[in-house]
């Protein structure tokens, strides 16, 4: 679903800050679609008796950015404002999407039916001794150790048995992997054309805004680093190949707008047509710069700049795109893990340009 653009919106927001001792960095992209409709959230002193606890939120909006926009703004409230959070936190997550998800459904423009969008989220909580996670749809958390994934949230898609089943008790069906054919998430907030079943629940509906709610115990040794994100950023890396390109990222630098940055760029040339978000929440246990890990990045940058400068003295260069295949070709290694040519991408694009500045104009489109 959505249209897209000739050539992708590259601009990027990018965000850091720090507080109750976690760093973290957030970016974003527009890409290739028509409307940024991503939207997020990060704050790290909740306030009075909550001053040690933080929450992080990624919302991917679809047809549309007011219900995306909205719950950013007004989910973290929603949540806090329950009666029940104070004392159970679950319960209080899992009631406060409930009531965002209904006063939403008086705003004048889903009254009037003007607007149709409709939102994922994916949020976390980081208290001093546990890590909550709450999702609802198909954005994605993902919490490292080692370099490797060891929890992960569950995408809410129309196709899992537990899904279908409460679409068709709705009178629904699941076509081509959407509901009714044309939604491709099974839960979310906003969607109200999905939600008019008369005689079922909130949570009975075509498609739900209940949170799926996970809770971890904290390990200050072996965690690394959470991360959230939108599909944009998982429809082209798995869950061990972010967490081993953030690990190895982390090796070379503190600096996580640097590293939110670079996993959108890899993840563009990667193949993504979708906005891109990310919020990384990196914990005092996570990889910090080594020289040696900096040394040997140096090296494989230099290594790979006298590389592309044989391919184009040897060969009969006339677009960007025939270096790139000719590296690909070579299996080169040494890449980022995880990431692999296309976490080099913009460094071969610069060498490119200074060598060959006749033909500079190059191809954005995906190389795989």
């Amino acid at each position: 679903m959505g249209a897209f653009l000739d050539k992708p919106k590259t601009d990027k927001f990018q965000e850091c800050g720090e507080g109750n001792g976690l760093r973290y960095g957030v970016a974003s992209m527009q890409g290739w679609r028509v409307e940024m409709e991503d939207a997020h959230m990060a704050k790290t002193n909740l306030g009075d008796a909550l001053k040690d606890w933080s929450y992080f939120a990624v919302f991917d909006g679809h047809a549309g950015a007011k219900v995306s926009a909205h719950c950013a703004e007004h989910l973290l409230d929603a949540i806090m404002q329950t009666e029940e959070f104070q004392e159970d936190v679950m319960k209080g997550i899992h009631n406060g999407f409930l009531e965002l998800d209904n006063k939403m459904r008086s705003l004048p423009e889903m009254t009037s039916g003007e607007d149709k969008s409709g939102t994922t989220a994916v949020c976390a909580f980081v208290s001093p001794r546990l890590i909550y996670v709450a999702n609802c749809g198909d954005s994605r958390a993902v919490l490292c150790r080692g370099g490797s994934p060891v929890f992960t949230t569950q995408d809410h898609k129309p196709g899992l048995p537990s899904e279908r089943e409460r679409i068709v008790k709705a009178g629904g069906n699941v076509m081509i992997q959407r509901v009714n054919g044309s939604l491709a998430v099974s839960r979310a907030l906003g969607d109200y054309e999905y939600k008019n079943v008369e005689g079922r629940g909130p949570c009975e509906q075509l498609v739900s805004p209940e949170p799926e709610i996970f809770v971890r115990d904290r390990d200050d040794k072996e965690d690394e680093f959470l991360v959230l994100a939108c599909d944009g950023i998982w429809d082209v890396m798995s869950n061990e190949d972010l967490c081993q390109y953030i690990h190895n990222r982390l090796l070379v630098t503190d600096n996580l707008q640097e590293v939110t940055s670079q996993v959108i760029d890899t993840c563009l040339y990667k193949g993504s047509r979708d906005n891109m978000s990310i919020v990384l929440v990196v914990f005092p246990g996570a990889p910090t710069p080594t020289q040696e890990a900096i040394d040997a990045e140096k090296e494989f940058d230099a290594s790979l700049e006298r590389r592309i400068k044989e391919i184009v003295e040897q060969n009969e260069i006339n677009e960007f795109s025939t270096v790139l295949h000719k590296l690909a070709s070579l299996n080169i290694e040494g890449f980022p893990p995880g990431g692999g040519l296309a976490a080099k991408r913009t460094l071969i694009e610069k060498i490119f340009k200074e060598l060959c500045p006749d033909l500079a104009e190059t191809d954005l489109d995906p190389f795989n």
